[in-house]
């Protein structure tokens, strides 16, 4: 009997040891809010949004310990439209993102599956919308969200390493199988990034190139269109036959009390337009590289403890194309948040943007606060107020 006990003992204390060494956690955001658009196709638009601080989301991450320092990890992320309960993300379940990897410590974390660019993981992190400026809807990020610098779109099919920290500096890079037969190159994306952090600042760069954007990364969701343009509104929409599409970009963030300032540039170029097959817009006369460059400059202050003051400033120069002069748009954007606890804020962000030039379409170019419906003017302003909570 007291073998019996002993050994009941022992398999008790060695199953809960066992356990200990693995770990599921379900977390998520519910974020909802008010907006405002003054001018949507022409009218005023008003009504619920989903998002707009952080994307509403669920996910399960995970980690199991391998022994030696190595563990298996996992995460599983599906964005929602908490105004109506559908799927985020144009359909997918796990929209977000989805990955199985191996992490240690010493060497970093190597991860497979659907994944964010490395130039979100490095320098979009230093720009205003991912941080306070309503990146959720994406209404903060640069025209378009045309650099990806929002993590506005994920990568599928993607391998993905990520450093430890070295004394400050770390660096990854990932990559994106095009999986299309006989064309090893097609759809393919690579991407690579670096930060360092001394104290309080931070610097960062990276590079990514995209083979046939419109399909690899604009349209790699569920119901994305396999034959016709992903890519919506007048900012790009005349690229979508773009070869190829290059970001690179560099940030530097510091760190001054309770205020922290940021400064981000980038350089974003669709190459060898008219070269991918794109239902309606083969043929169109666009041909050659269209080329923008984006710089930003942000800070935050925190009023008190629980309450933040953000604003930022960004310039977006489009080049000449098709014989007209490229857009520009200056942009502006300035936020509060009131932390009412560790797990719940309130928010109020207004973003307004002025429009000058051409557009991809070739028309005198209008306002579009991206992702938002477009201004029929050239000026458009863009308010949101809400609720965010974590769990």
């Amino acid at each position: 009997m007291k073998k019996t006990a002993l050994a009941a003992i022992v398999l008790a204390s060695s199953s809960g040891a066992a356990l200990a060494q693995s770990s599921v956690t379900l977390y998520g955001i519910v974020d909802e809010g008010f907006m405002i658009n003054t001018n949507a196709h022409g009218a005023r638009q008003y009504g619920l949004v989903s998002g707009s601080e952080s994307g509403s989301r669920w996910g399960l991450r995970g980690s199991e310990d391998l022994g030696g320092g190595l563990s298996a990890i996992f995460n599983l992320e599906g964005g929602f439209n908490s105004s109506t309960g559908a799927l985020g993300q144009n359909g997918d379940i796990f929209g977000r993102q989805v990955y199985v990897g191996l992490a240690a410590p010493t060497w970093g974390q190597l991860t497979f599956g659907r994944q964010y660019p490395t130039g979100y993981d490095y320098v979009g992190s230093l720009t205003a919308s991912p941080q306070w400026a309503l990146g959720g809807a994406g209404y903060g990020a640069h025209p378009a969200d045309l650099d990806n610098l929002d993590g506005t779109y994920r990568v599928n099919n993607a391998v993905k390493y990520k450093s430890p920290s070295f004394s400050g500096f770390s660096f990854g890079a990932l990559y994106s199988f095009g999986g299309v037969a006989g064309s090893f190159s097609r759809n393919q994306i690579y991407s690579v990034g670096a930060g360092y952090t001394y104290g309080p600042f931070v610097l960062a760069a990276e590079y990514t190139d995209v083979r046939n954007p419109n399909f690899s990364l604009w349209g790699n969701k569920a119901n994305d269109s396999t034959t016709a343009s992903n890519m919506s509104g007048p900012v790009i929409s005349g690229l979508a036959t773009a070869g190829s599409q290059d970001v690179a970009a560099v940030g530097a963030n510091y760190k001054l009390g309770s205020a922290t300032f940021g400064l981000v540039y980038s350089h974003t170029s669709f190459n060898d337009l008219g070269t991918t097959t794109v239902s309606g817009l083969t043929g169109a006369r666009l041909r050659g590289t269209a080329v923008f460059n984006v710089i930003e400059a942000n800070a935050k202050y925190m009023l008190t403890p629980a309450l933040q003051l953000g604003a930022a400033y960004s310039y977006t120069a489009g080049g000449s194309l098709g014989g007209r002069s490229g857009a520009r748009y200056n942009q502006v954007d300035l936020g509060l948040d009131y932390n009412v606890s560790k797990r719940t804020d309130l928010y109020l962000v207004g973003v307004y943007q002025v429009a000058s030039g051409h557009d991809s379409t070739g028309a005198d170019a209008v306002a579009q606060i991206a992702f938002a419906t477009a201004s029929t003017s050239n000026r458009q302003l863009v308010a949101v107020g809400g609720i965010r909570h974590r769990f």
